[in-house]
């Protein structure tokens, strides 16, 4: 214990030594904002966090009934006081805290529940922060570029705030300002977090957060330049212009800039506001189909997937012009581009989950990484305990006892977790956050796990296969094969949906003359 506490004093040292160099060197910080007092909360913070695990669990039995509890309390505990320094200190800090918040299925539900906050906690910039903005970006003061301009912000985040504005010409637009402070500050951030993860992983070794490290080091500076997101939107809408009920809003490049970016203004509820739904008749399995069919052709056939879809990111509404409902997807800052050998191994192992081919689960799973821990794999994409995989997860929806039983083994199983996160391709360490958040979506609108789903990914597995097959093949004869199988194999799926789709009308009519026998209309 003596030594543990002294590795712990010795880490912390190296850190405040490392964090008093980058604040001594950097003529631009601002104390008040990034000084002594800011590193020392996150410093302070890890190592109470890190004692209390230390000296909490030691004397109970590893497992016992008492073990679980105190653990609980503990990860409650240190949840909480991860979410108040990520307040305090903002920016990246938010921003790494919701990225954990979004993992459901792979942290303790102790983390996940409490970290959820953190998007509805994003500080707000001033007005005199956002005129300085728009003032050092666009060479003009607010009146201007803009007939009006709201206060108020339509929704803050952990990066920038969105205003609604008026521009001379009458356009509506959305404008997002980045916050003033969070380009100089995230760069440092990051330093101050691996220091902190490098110490944690000293008392804990068998804890492996530094994939959390490497993914902020990697997207954050793509997400604070806001060309490089106007960009990625152009590239979805192109991309996924057949679909007629997807809305990107327009870009406006003249008024855009790395911290300033102009927008179409779209309106519409949150895509878990089943109410809002309801109230304004857009069906909800609808969506929820619209949805899937928009990820897994992101993530199957072109390989550029839009990473961040919690709620405020994704709204619907009726469109103007034909009164379809129609899905808006908003903040374009962070995608994750699959190579095509990750992106065909994945179509592979989901094709084998759905059509419960084990065999090939362990192999694909396998090449993407995880070698031994490839049942966890399995249960961590899907969010499906073993027993179901082995089953077949399209043959059975989730239960409520599945699903606490998943969040119960996310701690349990907590250090086999962080390892393989560790092992697999960083590619997919987004595709886990994706696959979450879209989950959350699914269980608010209570669609979760739905046979059409699966059927609808099963189908973009298919095409994808297809046409690197087709692109390989050196005959117009292999080519020709190919594209029947393929034809034959999305023709099999259809008439499985049909079948599925009679067998449930069937169903319906069995239940209503039933009901009408049980409940004779009254005379």
């Amino acid at each position: 214990m003596a030594r543990r506490a002294l590795k712990l004093a010795s880490w912390t040292s190296m850190a405040l030594a490392a964090s008093g160099f980058y604040l001594y060197s950097n003529k631009y910080l601002d104390p008040n904002d990034f000084g002594a007092v800011r590193v020392g909360r996150a410093v302070a913070t890890t190592a109470v966090i890190s004692y209390d695990y230390l000296t909490s669990l030691r004397s109970v039995p590893y497992g016992s009934e008492e073990y679980l509890q105190l653990r609980s309390e503990v990860h409650l505990r240190s949840a909480r006081r991860l979410c108040e320094l990520c307040c305090a200190n903002r920016g990246t800090f938010i921003k790494v805290g919701q990225h954990l918040g979004a993992l459901d299925y792979l942290l303790p539900q102790e983390y996940t529940r409490t970290l959820k906050v953190l998007h509805s906690q994003a500080p707000q910039s001033s007005m005199e922060d956002v005129r300085q903005v728009i003032r050092e970006d666009l060479g003009k003061e607010i009146h201007e570029l803009f007939v009006s301009f709201d206060d108020t912000p339509l929704g803050a985040a952990s990066l920038a705030q969105v205003h609604k504005a008026v521009l001379h010409d009458g356009r509506t637009v959305a404008v997002k300002v980045q916050h003033p402070k969070v380009q100089a500050q995230s760069s440092k951030d990051i330093l101050l977090m691996e220091v902190l993860v490098l110490a944690v992983k000293q008392l804990f070794p068998e804890f492996e957060f530094m994939w959390l490290v490497d993914e902020a080091k990697k997207n954050l500076p793509l997400e604070l330049d806001f060309l490089n997101e106007g960009r990625n939107a152009e590239k979805v809408a192109q991309m996924l212009k057949h679909f007629d009920f997807l809305k990107v809003p327009r870009i406006y490049w003249e008024l855009s800039t790395k911290r300033v970016l102009l927008m179409e203004f779209v309106d519409g509820g949150q895509v878990n506001d089943r109410d809002y739904m309801e109230r304004n008749k857009i069906d909800v399995n609808k969506i929820s189909r619209h949805l899937g069919k928009m990820y897994s052709e992101m993530i199957f056939v072109n390989g550029f997937v839009h990473c961040d879809p919690h709620p405020g990111n994704v709204l619907v509404r009726k469109r103007p012009d034909t009164g379809g409902a129609e899905i808006v997807l908003l903040d374009h800052g962070l995608y994750q581009v699959l190579t095509d050998e990750f992106r065909l191994d994945y179509c592979h192992l989901w094709q084998s989950l759905i059509w419960t081919d084990m065999e090939r689960v362990k192999k694909y799973s396998q090449r993407l990484g995880a070698g031994a821990l490839y049942p966890l794999l399995a249960c961590m994409l899907t969010a499906r305990s073993w027993h179901s995989v082995n089953r077949g997860i399209s043959h059975a929806s989730v239960t409520a006892s599945e699903d606490s039983e998943i969040r119960d083994n996310a701690a349990t199983y907590l250090p086999q977790i962080s390892q393989l996160l560790n092992h697999v391709p960083r590619q997919m360490l987004l595709i886990f956050k994706t696959n979450d958040l879209l989950r959350g979506i699914e269980a608010a609108l209570g669609t979760r796990a739905s046979a059409s789903s699966f059927l609808n990914m099963s189908r973009c597995c298919i095409r994808a296969l297809a046409a690197h097959n087709k692109r390989n093949a050196c005959s117009f004869f292999r080519r020709t094969r190919i594209s029947f199988s393929e034809a034959f194999h999305l023709w099999q799926i259809s008439l499985y949906e049909l079948t599925l789709r009679v067998k449930g009308l069937r169903l319906a009519g069995w239940v209503s003359a039933l009901l009408c026998w049980l409940l004779p209309a009254p005379h």
